[in-house]
């Protein structure tokens, strides 16, 4: 006999974001329930990396007391008001291990008294009126609101002739001992592909990894799924001509001989050969893994995007095409594809606090939080100290550059408003329904990098830097502070703080001031010639 259990908000997976999601529901006492598959927390980190190993930062000696500033260089805790548990808590670790990762989980979920249902996989979920989610055991979960954060968990095989032949990333045995001797190809370019060729390096005779396209590397194009320095001590052994190999190329065919070894046909793409012929012991297969949509019913099946990789997703982190329905986590990456960092722990997390926001206000009324500049004194230096003490601390803003942005709003009165943390492509949004209050402009502060920053020599890792001393920041290329001006949705000018070493822009002269000047024009001040906006 099944049990039905009705609630307002359903969390479908209890990883990072899941529990993330579930703390700010539970601080709001909201009717919430989170259903995991797993015994425990967060199931995917019991089975990845394969290599145990995480690329996540884990910097415990920062110098730093303030708990915000330690948080940009720790990108595995989740956010909470009491700022416990913490991971860096658990191993000193700079790649920290897997295993801590599931302990820390476990912890948070307890120490916060989530409601979590583990053991509860989902197996089918319609919307005949609410959202109902059936489990395995005849289970139903009633909902009036969905948060999905079940990450991507269905791996991709991409279509190549034979691609059944080979060993998956995520079933191939990871003892390098069983690879001694062999002839090993590994198709896919990802961090997954070349930490599997690490691996291998002092055991296995040859390693090819394969892959269209330029290698992208994560300190050069500042994005961190990209390839990570951690992971790429196999191109040493390509460069220094140690049996091992990038092919730059398609995988058009895989087929195996009669004594059990593979051929493989590879179409490269910068050399003279069109097509070559290449013998293999072992291929495996590292390409990545996608959303998996299936346990949606038709009536309420979620569009997907970027090759049906992700759900897709409006400004709000809702489904375009089924109402109610949210996401959170990895799966969110497609509201910044390779450029920030929504795909990560370090990135959502601040997008499931701002996803919070946005259901409290509407389906509660709860209004953004923010806080008023005193009018008694000198508002306008008030706002620029404000702007200069966020960009100097916050980690929401240094860790989803160009994404999160914080909103000073100057409303019809003159009065002038701090809101933090806001997806810059939904304030907009927000703006024009009235989630802000009345409006008359307002700007947006955000953390960027300059124009071109990725295009940086890849045989030098220095980028060239402005003057520490030039109070014109327009040309900077490192990270640094852009404050924007609007008025309904339109951009009228945009200021550029000057970037730091040691990103610190509190410099009277160099950083406040310019800031402070550029704040006194433009407040009160009527629009540029449309179609155009003054940058500084």
């Amino acid at each position: 006999m099944s049990n039905d259990i009705s609630v307002d908000y359903l969390v479908v997976g209890g990883g990072p974001a899941g529990l993330q999601a579930g703390y700010f529901l539970e601080r709001a006492g909201r009717n919430y329930l989170i259903v995991e598959s797993g015994d425990a927390p967060g199931s995917f980190f019991t089975r990845f990396p394969r290599h145990r190993k995480l690329i996540s930062i884990n910097k415990v000696h920062t110098g730093w007391d303030d708990p915000e500033l330690r948080l940009r260089n720790d990108w595995n805790s989740l956010l909470s008001e009491e700022r416990s548990p913490l991971f860096t808590h658990y191993t000193p670790r700079y790649f920290p291990a897997a295993d801590d990762m599931l302990r820390y989980l476990a912890d948070f979920a307890a120490t916060h008294r989530l409601a979590v249902r583990y053991g509860t996989r989902i197996t089918r979920i319609t919307r005949p009126d609410d959202f109902v989610a059936e489990d395995r055991h005849g289970n139903r979960y009633l909902a009036k609101r969905l948060i999905v954060a079940t990450g991507v968990s269905r791996p991709y095989i991409p279509p190549i002739e034979g691609a059944e032949l080979a060993e998956r990333y995520d079933t191939v045995p990871v003892d390098p001992a069983g690879f001694t001797g062999q002839r090993v190809l590994i198709v896919g370019r990802g961090n997954s592909a070349f930490e599997t060729a690490d691996n291998l390096v002092e055991t296995a005779a040859v390693i090819h990894v394969a892959g269209p396209g330029s290698l992208r590397l994560a300190w050069r194009t500042h994005f961190v799924g990209h390839l990570r320095a951690v992971n790429n001590n196999f191109l040493d052994t390509y460069q220094l001509k140690s049996q091992n190999a990038v092919l730059d190329g398609h995988i058009q065919r895989i087929r195996r001989d009669e004594d059990g070894s593979y051929r493989v046909s590879v179409s490269f793409d910068r050399v003279a050969e069109v097509v070559k012929e290449i013998r293999y012991d072992r291929v495996i297969l590292a390409t990545g893994f996608r959303f998996d949509a299936s346990v949606f019913a038709e009536e309420c099946r979620p569009e997907l995007t970027i090759k049906d990789r992700f759900p897709a997703q409006t400004d709000a982190w809702e489904s375009p095409n089924v109402p109610d329905l949210y996401f959170a986590g990895t799966i969110t990456q497609v509201r910044d594809f390779k450029k920030s960092t929504s795909g990560f722990i370090h990135g959502f997390r601040y997008g499931v606090r701002a996803l919070h926001r946005i259901l409290e206000f509407r389906y509660h009324g709860v209004p953004w939080p923010r806080r008023p500049l005193e009018k008694s004194g000198d508002v306008i230096a008030g706002a620029a100290d404000a702007v200069v003490a966020r960009v100097n601390s916050s980690s929401a803003l240094w860790q989803q550059f160009a994404f999160l942005g914080d909103a000073l709003v100057v409303g019809p009165d003159g009065e002038v408003r701090y809101h933090e943390e806001i997806p810059v492509d939904h304030l907009h949004r927000a703006v024009a329904g009235g989630v802000l209050g009345e409006v008359d402009h307002y700007y947006t502060v955000t953390l960027e990098y300059g124009a071109d920053h990725d295009q940086v020599d890849p045989f030098d890792v220095s980028v060239p830097r402005l003057p520490q001393s030039d109070t014109g920041g327009l040309d900077a290329r490192y990270l640094h502070p852009v404050i924007r001006r609007f008025r309904a949705g339109r951009l009228l000018d945009e200021h550029h703080m000057t970037e730091n070493l040691e990103n610190e822009w509190d410099d009277e002269t160099v950083h406040r001031a310019p800031l402070l000047a550029y704040l006194r024009d433009r407040t009160g001040a009527g629009d540029t010639v449309p179609g155009t906006a003054d940058r500084t």
